[in-house]
């Protein structure tokens, strides 16, 4: 239940970890998870969400999180306990201290309440065979539970808890019944009416007295217990009713020690079975920390992206799932020997949103959660994502744009490898345009060497022109409608765009023979723009930087930097498997009760069937017993994980009518009876 996470994203880069998750919006996903969450125990985990990078271990986290989905979209809710208090309650049993009337009151709810969970989550063991095995190591405690229940009813001991406590109360609701009848006397009798205040009786120190003036306290036999603020009335014990008043204190003595001894009784009985009330609050938390997910998979109606193996990074139909409905569908596929992508379009185009929307999906993924895209994405892992977005601008360093933005790039290129993605907004923006944009190929160059996937988005004509000239890189732009001067937030990968502030300009009613004369200055080329209705197509071929004197200039430069991609650390295989604890054995013995990845159908299911001859395993998957062959099986759990020791795994594999029979048959009352197994 408690999975030993392999986190080195976390625990190697904490500075730049926490700014990506920031930048990219992923702390804001984390409070959605928290408010989802039930517990404090996991609202406090899911606000320190881990990002993994063991392709195992996501791929587990990425399972349950699918099962925990669809069992939330069968049966629209689930019973889960709030656990407020539990954690604390159990480590009390530990310390050996007597637990109070509530706290045994709130653990006789919460066996209640898991015991429900269990029989909720095996009811749907054929859509959720994972997580539902969970459930089977709750134990179920009713006999703990029924004796919780019949000595502690609505936060309070049962009179019936004992018979002492029983013959106590009894005598106490007596006792009381003479004492009250006594000091009845006084409030009906005329001698002593003008005496008292009001005439009601009243407690003082669990004593019952009578309100009397305090000019009249010693016309009365008794002793004065307590007075008003004002110290015209003072509290008397009359002495007629002292000895019952004595007798009853001394009774409720001995019911609070009957209840202490009570107390003390269910406690060691809470304490024999400590462990298992421990081992079902963990089953309770992991249940918790799941149905969270698969609610934030429900809101955004978020699918599991398939993990790359081989630096393969496609989004299909990619939703920001901040922006709700009004996301624009994100598509676009890179690979290990094509990983970069230069971005050009209008500003407010969405070249951000499309780079933090990658990002965004690549930490989701790798911290086992679903995200909002088509079934056909896939998502390789990332050791690190490393970010330069916004303007960066740091006031108490008095460090300016350009200055924040360069110390962030320096950080990035140290720290970037072949397992890194890399996304740099604007690259080389807020200097002179010459110079940032040299500076900006350089990086780029650097950045590729390493091997590291690089997203940017640039306004700068050369810099789409290296990525037209450079094999590991890709040109996209964000489509622009000229016709109504605005946005359309869709990528397309391929082809650079423009900025298309000289076809704003010209729109909102700049001079054409301005415009044209800026254009010869940028593009040094001459436009008259005197058609202005012209296609998009048309007027991106119109506008754009004849690259070939750029590249002329630089051919050196660019064939150099050619030659240095071939370098080994980009073409290395980028080896997402390696070194996890959580990978297959190369030979690996499944057994009865092992939890299974069948890879062709890309779901779970149970080991019934031991490997035969063949080479087969018999699997249940979605409750039908298949044989697969055992290289298409991945370990998913181990039995010892999902059962307790000597648990009886025809629990799991035989119908409750059959275990009927077994038992009849078992006890020589079964003549007669068949028993027949599920077909193969």
């Amino acid at each position: 239940m408690n999975n030993n996470n392999s986190n080195n994203f976390n625990k190697n880069y904490n500075y730049d970890t926490n700014h990506t998750l920031e930048l990219l919006d992923f702390d804001e996903i984390k409070k959605d998870l928290v408010d989802y969450a039930i517990s404090e125990e996991v609202k406090e985990k899911m606000a320190n969400l881990e990002i993994m990078t063991d392709y195992y271990l996501i791929l587990r986290h990425l399972g349950e999180t699918s099962e925990a989905r669809a069992v939330l979209d069968h049966a629209g809710t689930v019973p889960l306990h709030s656990l407020n208090g539990i954690k604390q309650i159990i480590e009390k049993l530990g310390r050996h201290e007597v637990l109070r009337i509530a706290e045994i009151s709130n653990l006789a709810l919460f066996i209640k309440d898991t015991s429900k969970m269990r029989y909720f989550m095996l009811e749907r063991m054929e859509i959720a065979s994972n997580v539902t095995n969970y459930a089977v190591s709750i134990d179920l405690l009713t006999a703990v539970h029924d004796e919780l229940t019949r000595c502690v009813h609505t936060d309070r001991i049962d009179d019936n808890a004992s018979s002492l406590l029983n013959k106590l109360r009894k005598r106490i609701d007596i006792t009381e019944q003479k004492v009250k009848s006594k000091l009845q006397d006084y409030l009906v009798n005329t001698k002593y009416q003008s005496m008292l205040t009001d005439p009601i009786i009243s407690q003082r120190d669990g004593r019952y007295v009578v309100p009397v003036k305090s000019e009249h306290k010693r016309n009365i036999d008794g002793m004065v217990l307590d007075r008003s603020r004002s110290g015209g009335t003072v509290f008397v014990e009359p002495a007629a009713v002292k000895k019952l008043s004595d007798e009853l204190a001394q009774l409720k003595i001995d019911e609070e020690n009957e209840i202490y001894r009570i107390l003390s009784e269910l406690t060691n009985l809470l304490a024999a079975h400590k462990e298992q009330l421990y081992r079902n609050y963990e089953v309770m938390i992991t249940y918790d920390f799941l149905f969270a997910k698969a609610r934030l998979s429900r809101k955004h109606q978020a699918t599991f992206a398939n993990i790359s193996e081989d630096g393969k990074l496609k989004i299909v139909d990619g939703r920001h799932p901040l922006l709700g409905a009004l996301a624009v569908p994100l598509n676009l596929e890179l690979s290990h020997n094509n990983r970069n992508l230069v971005i050009t379009g209008p500003n407010t185009g969405g070249k951000t949103v499309a780079m933090k929307t990658v990002g965004l999906f690549c930490l989701m993924n790798q911290a086992g959660l679903h995200v909002p895209c088509g079934k056909e994405t896939w998502l390789p892992i990332f050791d690190k994502i490393l970010c330069d977005i916004g303007d960066g601008q740091n006031v108490q360093q008095n460090l300016s744009t350009f200055s924040s933005h360069i110390t962030n790039i320096i950080r990035i290129m140290e720290q970037a490898n072949d397992r890194s993605l890399v996304i740099l907004d604007e690259i080389g923006a807020g200097t002179d345009p010459s110079e940032g944009m040299g500076i900006g190929i350089a990086v780029l160059e650097k950045l590729n060497k390493k091997g590291a996937y690089i997203l940017t988005s640039t306004h700068y004509n050369e810099i789409k022109a290296f990525a037209d000239r450079h094999p590991d890189f890709k040109n996209g732009s964000m489509a622009f409608d000229l016709k109504t001067l605005s946005p359309l937030y869709k990528l397309n990968v391929g082809k650079s765009g423009e900025s298309n502030a000289l076809h704003i300009a010209l729109r909102i009613g700049m001079p054409k023979e301005l415009i044209s004369r800026a254009h010869e200055i940028a593009y040094k080329e001459q436009n008259n723009y005197s058609d202005f209705n012209m296609s998009y197509e048309k007027a991106l071929i119109a506008s754009e930087i004849d690259v070939n004197e750029f590249l002329k200039i630089n051919d050196e430069n660019v064939k150099a930097n050619l030659l240095e991609s071939t370098d080994d650390t980009v073409s290395k295989s980028l080896n997402y498997k390696k070194e996890s604890q959580f990978a297959p054995k190369k030979i690996s013995p499944y057994k009865e009760g092992d939890a299974v990845l069948v890879t062709t159908m890309k779901k779970t299911g149970i080991v019934f069937e031991r490997e035969n001859s063949k080479g087969e395993v018999g699997v249940i998957v979605l409750g039908k017993r298949i044989k697969v062959n055992y290289k298409r099986l991945k370990p998913y759990l181990d039995s010892s994980e999902l059962y307790p020791d000597e648990y009886d795994l025809d629990i799991v594999f035989e119908s409750k009518e059959n275990r009927k029979k077994d038992k009849l048959i078992t006890k020589g009352k079964g003549k007669g009876l068949v028993i027949e197994k599920k077909g193969n």
